[in-house]
């Protein structure tokens, strides 16, 4: 009995420190994990923000070209270098959107609405109507590569799912 008395204490106090050790460890653990969340979605946060500024400067440029596709005479068949220029600009935009896409949709999407403007800017295309189906795609896979999983488009864009499914 004699021992127990001593060596209780011992192991009572033995397993108060295992205790302390384990939930330290643990309270470390969530710690990580909390900071590992918060920097995923910083990180997250950042991308959204840079992919937003380089599909703004993407959507521009289409407008510009556009509008200076769409609005110059039919009969000039003469080069414009502003125009050349901002079909060049138009394809760097696009080269940003490549890089910094996190989906292969977007990149696509990108290229083919590029592509359309470029045609309209070589007078390809005369009615800005033939350019919507293209940047209808490229809106909808811009909304699907920033914000994944939501559906932010049905909700701002009904016109859009009429569009994909050939309405």
């Amino acid at each position: 009995m004699g021992s127990w008395g001593t060596l209780g204490p011992a192991l009572l106090s033995l397993a108060g420190v295992a205790l302390g050790a384990g939930g330290s460890l643990f309270g470390q653990y969530m710690v990580s994990r909390v900071s590992s969340r918060q920097l995923e979605v910083q990180e997250s946060a950042a991308h959204r923000a840079e992919l937003k500024n380089v599909i703004l400067k993407f959507l521009s440029i289409a407008s510009q070209v556009e509008k200076a596709a769409l609005t110059r005479p039919v009969a000039g068949t003469a080069t414009d270098p502003v125009l050349d220029q901002l079909v060049d600009d138009l394809w760097l935009a696009q080269a940003e959107i490549d890089l910094a896409a996190r989906s292969a949709p977007l990149r696509g999407a990108t290229y083919r609405y590029a592509g359309r403007v470029a045609e309209a800017a070589r007078g390809e295309i005369a009615d800005a109507s033939a350019l919507r189906g293209a940047q209808v795609q490229f809106m909808d896979a811009a909304y699907d590569d920033l914000w994944p999983g939501q559906a932010i488009r049905s909700q701002r864009f009904p016109h859009a799912a009429v569009r994909r499914d050939g309405g």
